[in-house]
């Protein structure tokens, strides 16, 4: 009689998936990680203010930074005012920010304006009024005896339309309109108080408004260089410098250009290096908080390992670990805009404080993917029955 053999398949000791129960395999991962962190409440609250601490150190520079940004390109676009091109002082400008706007630093160029150009002479400075720094400029396009304000420095001044403010001696009627931070008043009220410091604004002759070359023909034309690069400082022995508002290479417009440079001084600055050093503080934190973790809990994991959840260890520690950096970021990044409104409530605006956020955000995954890796890595090296021996 033969003897039949049935051939039987190994069985595997290795479980394919977490059970799940009633729920799905992601939220099993996620109550097993609240359950060890309600475990350890401590070190959970150490982790969790030791990292956003630093993450809050570095929203609070870009947030600094992305409003100094947006007050740049705001500042850019308030001199324009629609027009091609800047010829700025041999001096150059500055960001005045007590007066919260550009301002020059020397006289404006003598001009000769081709034909079929417009140009216009702004004159710039600093005045005190009712003693707040203003920025005021003056045009001949202002009639005599009125001064106009943008809304916000009208409500920094305290003045609306109809009232009257003292500049250069002078009494002049407020009108509101615009949105700058600059007071217009007439050439010869501004002349007394700033003399002749100031730039040009020129726009282009008809139909040429968008042409690629217009600084080189326009700066041709007077005997002046001219540029697109808005970080290009004029030659002080020179006599002015045509900055190119249109022309140029690249995606980024010439305001954008411009907040570009404002925010790079920001985040150059030794401010910028404390909150880079604050972050990697912050990651040294977490690893040696998840080290500890995993050396207190070697056995439970020995277990695992030996039963074949070995995998499903680093999936534990990936989701504890990202529970851990996003609870961090909430309260660091709340944390930082009550410090940035405090602080400098001038400059700061929700906008900025999104998107120094949104910045400060990026940085989370690799940390959170890095700091549970680094310990877990440590862990798995090791065979199961190791970790089982008493320590």
């Amino acid at each position: 009689m033969e003897t039949s053999q049935v051939s039987q398949s190994p069985t595997s000791t290795r479980s394919t998936s977490i059970p799940t129960g009633t729920g799905n395999t992601f939220m099993c991962l996620v109550r097993f990680a609240l359950a060890n962190i309600r475990r350890r409440p401590e070190r959970f609250v150490l982790s969790v203010v030791g990292i956003a601490l630093a993450i809050a150190c570095v929203t609070v520079v870009r947030t600094i930074s992305a409003s100094v940004a947006i007050t740049g390109a705001d500042s850019v676009a308030d001199v324009l005012g629609g027009a091609q091109l800047w010829v700025v002082p041999a001096a150059g400008v500055h960001y005045d920010p007590a007066a919260r706007a550009l301002v020059a630093d020397g006289p404006a160029p003598r001009l000769t304006v081709p034909d079929g150009w417009r140009a216009q002479r702004v004159l710039s400075g600093v005045a005190e009024v009712g003693g707040i720094p203003v920025s005021l400029r003056g045009s001949d396009q202002i009639p005599s005896g009125e001064a106009l304000l943008g809304p916000a420095l009208a409500e920094r001044l305290g003045v609306g339309d109809g009232a009257h403010v003292t500049v250069g001696g002078q009494r002049l009627r407020v009108g509101t309109v615009g949105a700058g931070e600059s007071m217009m008043v007439p050439t010869a009220v501004a002349h007394a108080v700033v003399g002749d410091d100031g730039w040009w604004v020129v726009s282009a002759p008809a139909g040429q408004e968008h042409s690629r070359d217009l600084a080189q023909a326009f700066g041709a034309a007077v005997g002046l260089p001219s540029t697109p690069d808005p970080s290009v400082r004029p030659d002080p022995a020179g006599g002015g410098l045509v900055y190119d508002t249109v022309g140029g290479s690249g995606p980024l417009t010439f305001e954008q250009k411009f907040s570009a440079l404002f925010s790079g001084k920001v985040t150059s600055s030794t401010l910028g290096l404390i909150s880079t050093i604050g972050l990697g503080l912050g990651f040294v934190i977490a690893v040696s908080s998840f080290l500890a973790a995993v050396t207190e809990r070697r056995r439970e994991f020995g277990i695992m390992s030996s039963i074949g959840l070995a995998d499903e260890v680093l999936y534990f520690f990936l989701v504890e670990s990202a529970v851990v950096f996003l609870t961090a970021f909430v309260v660091g990044v709340l944390a930082a805009g009550v410090a940035v409104a405090l602080v400098i409530p001038g400059i700061a605006t929700v906008t900025a404080w999104l998107q120094g956020a949104a910045v400060t955000a990026m940085f989370l995954p690799a940390m959170a993917i890095v700091g549970a890796l680094v310990p877990v890595h440590r862990l798995l090296q090791q065979r199961p029955v190791s970790l089982l021996e008493a320590r």
